[in-house]
């Protein structure tokens, strides 16, 4: 019996230890490697993960960054039969870039539409002009323009017109008659009190024989097709242009998206219109939404979007979580522009000595506008947390920021976390202002290539001392505060702005005009560097997104989002920055663009 026990003891230990062996062996072995559907090699990887902040190579699989690997022959072990293997052969890589402020259905207007920002004379009108007929249907309208905006001061210019006594130049039906035979043209100057009507475009409004108040004749009492807003005529006109068909607006959101694409640019922060977001959806049931966006409707729109049943992060159709297609925060408004001279200061712009700028109406019927009711904005402001929305409020001025400013003081006083909320814009600020966004946990979304446009022109209208807190980066920064960086793609009536991260880039770190003036840059003091640039650029537009968990950054588990530059933006010289090209453009592990 005893050698019984012996004999079975002994064949028990063996049986584990043999178990011990196995088992054992497998827990030290490495997981099986599942090969990447996309591996990226040899390239200059910033990351923007403090903790890894380079890397030369990447793994993908499915939607999703599985590798972030430090050697390029580490990565090679991923590929497989069906993999995809793209040689960077050193070039440079970001998370992909995030715009986290554009207008995406003026975008695509001023794409396939009439552009005339630049335009003041008749061989500049011409030319444009020709253009979008070459592109549209018989019969379609021709509109937009925007002429003039550039007259007084060149663009990338800093010096104003040496000759001003120059009238400003107008335009004659007779310069595009024979151009636009069969296509009506009403276009505006920028300030949209004078417009231009062809031919054409009296004819089908009855108006041939010129005897409507508010039209101009030339030296042989003809029509010359300038029209004076407000007027009968303006109004005639108005009521008889053609709506663009659905099929063209369609086009001009293409022509926008692969503008972006174009760009390496993944998401946009879009100042959403209704009209607009329905064709979002239609763009994405076809397959051809190919950029990422994140809806800012109206500040107005709180308690209709509860109604629906729609809330931050939400698809507007299937109202369920999506990360293509999404509601984000509501957008509202303290006061007008700088272009315009409609920035709200404490104290009036020195070329209008009367002029403190205007408040902007919170709602379509707010009759307070002309004196502001941050009472108003408050309210609204309450209605959209209830039904689950952060604020971003568009503030420009002094006065404009410090007001908005007080408001959100207001409202962490009383519980509410202030994450997520946004001061857009936040063109001038007072010295005493900066320290606050740290302090209410407000994001400063800015907008760099202002400076290289505004510049023409912005000591002229408040001085220089006022200028030092203009477009103040550096002052926000040390303050503390998060940047969020927004091209404002495609400008104002007054301004047309680049929305291609190089343009972005080289106006935060340089503060030049694209012409390089100054030599020194434009308050050289508010200079940042170009990893704060792009920081602004990715984790910290995720980050106002409420999505720098899942993306932002290059880190295993992250969605992969990449923009490949044909150069180093960390390096390459200065004056550089603006020859940068984008050679891949890869969104949610799909090579969406490739130069």
């Amino acid at each position: 019996m005893l050698n019984k026990l012996i004999h079975f003891g002994i064949l028990f230990l063996l049986i584990l230890v043999f178990m011990f062996l196995i088992f054992g062996c497998r827990g030290e072995q490495e997981e099986p490697i599942v090969p990447g559907d996309l591996v990226l090699l040899n390239g200059d990887i910033h990351t923007v993960d403090p903790e890894n902040p380079k890397a030369h190579a990447l793994v993908i699989n499915g939607n999703k960054i599985t590798a972030v690997c430090q050697v390029s022959e580490e990565a090679e072990k991923y590929i497989g039969e069906n993999t995809r293997v793209i040689d960077l052969e050193g070039n440079f890589v970001t998370p992909g870039i995030i715009d986290g402020h554009v207008h995406f259905n003026r975008a695509g207007e001023l794409i396939n539409d009439a552009n005339l920002m630049t335009v003041s004379d008749e061989q500049g009108l011409r030319k444009e002009v020709s253009r979008v007929v070459a592109i549209l249907d018989e019969g379609e309208w021709i509109t937009g323009g925007l002429w003039g905006a550039y007259e007084k001061w060149a663009l990338g210019d800093t010096a104003k017109s040496k000759d001003t006594k120059k009238k400003a130049w107008k335009p004659h039906r007779d310069m595009i008659d024979d151009i636009t035979p069969d296509n009506p043209c009403f276009l505006c100057r920028y300030d949209y009190r004078v417009w231009l009507a062809n031919s054409a475009a009296l004819k089908a409004a009855g108006m041939s024989d010129g005897i409507y108040n508010g039209m101009q004749f030339d030296g042989q009492g003809r029509p010359t097709g300038v029209i004076e807003r407000p007027s009968p005529a303006f109004q005639k006109l108005r009521e008889t242009v053609k709506p663009k068909s659905h099929k063209r607006l369609l086009d001009e959101n293409r022509a926008a998206l692969k503008a972006l694409r174009q760009a390496g640019i993944v998401e946009v922060h879009d100042i959403a219109q209704p009209e607009q977001t329905q064709r979002f959806i239609e763009l994405q049931e076809n397959g051809e939404l190919t950029c990422r966006v994140w809806l800012r409707p109206d500040l107005s729109r709180g308690a209709e979007l509860q109604e629906k049943g729609l809330t931050i992060g939400l698809h507007p159709k299937t109202k369920q979580p999506d990360t293509w297609l999404r509601y984000g925060a509501l957008k509202g408004y303290i006061d007008g522009i700088m272009g315009t001279h409609g920035a709200l200061f404490f104290e009036p712009y020195d070329d209008q000595p009367h002029n403190y700028g205007h408040w902007r109406r919170h709602t379509s019927d707010d009759p307070d506008f002309k004196t502001g009711n941050m009472k108003k904005m408050y309210d609204l402001i309450k209605v959209g947390l209830d039904a689950g929305f952060v604020a971003n409020v568009h503030a420009i001025g002094t006065r404009g920021v410090a007001e908005m400013l007080d408001l959100y003081e207001r409202l962490k006083n009383e519980g509410v976390d202030l994450t997520g909320f946004r001061v857009i814009h936040a063109q001038v600020i007072r010295p005493e202002d900066f320290s606050r966004f740290k302090e209410l946990n407000v994001i400063a979304e800015v907008n760099p290539y202002h400076i290289s446009d505004d510049m023409r022109w912005m000591e002229e209208r408040i001085g220089t001392e006022r200028c030092k807190g203009a477009y103040a980066f550096k002052s926000l920064l040390d303050n503390g505060a998060v940047l969020s960086f927004g091209s404002d793609w495609p400008g104002t009536s007054a301004a047309l702005y680049h929305m291609h991260p190089k343009y972005l880039i080289y106006a935060a770190v340089a503060r030049k005009t694209l012409k390089g003036i100054p030599e020194e840059g434009w308050f050289p003091e508010q200079r940042i560097s170009r990893e704060e640039a792009i920081k602004a650029y990715t984790i910290n537009n995720a980050y106002a997104a409420f999505e720098e968990d899942v993306r932002g950054s290059i880190q295993e588990g992250k969605l992969a989002d990449i923009t490949v530059f044909d150069r180093s933006l960390i390096t390459v010289p200065e004056e550089e920055i603006l020859d940068t090209e984008v050679l891949y453009t890869i969104i949610d592990g799909q090579v969406l663009f490739e130069k």
